[in-house]
């Protein structure tokens, strides 16, 4: 299950919660969720400690009952707790927020068999700590194009995300000789038994702040072909993957790829999958996952992925290399293609 929705402590006006609002505790300030909770379960049982927001100092003890809450508040808030680190905590109660809204989040896996998306695998460890660092240290000596919330590099072709296309006519050169090791290592991935023949000749680079993500999208079919190579490094994040039941989001004239699309967030049915990408694990999205089904990265801070809190790192950068398309997409699944609608 997701984080719950917790309601500033702001205004509250009932006598007393099962949730307390404690600030001044928290990852941020070297106090871990477990070391929170045991201090706190001398008061009764807990629910669970959760974080109230995105940065890492504030959180929520939730109780299973009001009095063991108005316990800990009496014993803790304004007064140094020596268990934790001598912090002294402010303490206030919350209380849930009701929603009528879908829950925003959904169970993350950590496998990608898991998620039964045919053509959809994950190798952790794809690159040593080593690589990792030289392979940021080679980008970051190059020169990075500003986007509105994150920095992009574009090797072999340019990518437009006004067409959300590429000029097949401007290449820019071949992929920078740094990513050899990868692209070596790529031609034997298994799995896949003509993976050895993959030429990829695109390749775009991604830096994410903290809390940036990704909007749902699928990558344009008559863009590129059918394997999309993602290396995640330096920090994690959750990909999900959505399958929408209507196809309005695609352009009705492939003529015109330029043409403004309805956005998939306009369509409440679809499925709905997640995965955790730690650093340095490639994801690759073929067949059915390639083409039929929408990813995005949530702008989220804070991940919950099998009841583990986990913080995003500073940066996360992705490599995200694919074969630019020559010719129109002719997959096997129409309705989601902008060459065969």
């Amino acid at each position: 299950m997701g984080l719950p929705r917790f309601g500033r402590p702001k205004g509250f006006e009932g006598d007393s919660s099962p949730n307390l609002y404690v600030a001044n505790c928290g990852p941020a300030v070297g106090l871990s969720y477990d070391s929170i909770a045991s201090v706190f379960s001398a008061f009764g049982e807990l629910k669970g400690v959760f974080a109230a927001d995105d940065s890492g100092a504030r959180v929520i003890v939730s109780y299973r009952d009001e009095s063991s809450a108005t316990a800990a508040l009496e014993a803790f808030d304004g007064h140094p707790c020596p268990d934790l680190g001598g912090r002294s905590l402010h303490i206030r109660y919350s209380v849930i927020q009701p929603t009528s809204q879908v829950n925003d989040s959904v169970p993350v896996s950590l496998m990608a068999s898991e998620l039964n998306i045919p053509g959809l695998y994950l190798l952790q460890d794809f690159v040593s700590i080593k690589e990792e660092e030289e392979l940021l240290a080679a980008v970051d000596a190059r020169p990075w194009k500003s986007l509105s919330k994150r920095r992009v590099q574009h090797y072999g072709y340019e990518f437009c995300y006004e067409t959300r296309n590429v000029n097949t006519r401007r290449k820019l050169g071949e992929l920078p000789s740094f990513v050899s090791l990868i692209l070596e290592r790529i031609s034997s991935f298994p799995n896949l038994d003509d993976s050895a023949n993959i030429v990829l000749d695109q390749l775009t680079v991604n830096e994410y702040p903290t809390g940036v993500g990704l909007s749902p999208h699928v990558d344009t079919h008559s863009a590129f072909e059918g394997f999309i190579f993602s290396l995640s490094l330096a920090g994690p994040c959750i990909m999900e993957f959505r399958q929408y039941a209507e196809c309005a989001w695609l352009p009705n004239h492939t003529s015109s790829p330029s043409m403004k699309m309805q956005s998939p967030e306009d369509d409440k049915s679809f499925l709905r999958r997640a995965i955790y990408l730690p650093p340095r694990s490639m994801l690759l999205l073929s067949g059915e996952a390639r083409y039929a089904w929408h990813h995005y990265i949530p702008h989220h801070k804070i991940d919950l992925v099998k009841d583990s809190v986990i913080r995003r790192g500073s940066r996360r950068v992705s490599f995200t290399f694919r074969k630019v398309r020559t010719g129109p997409c002719q997959c096997e699944f129409p309705q989601y293609c902008d060459s065969q609608r």
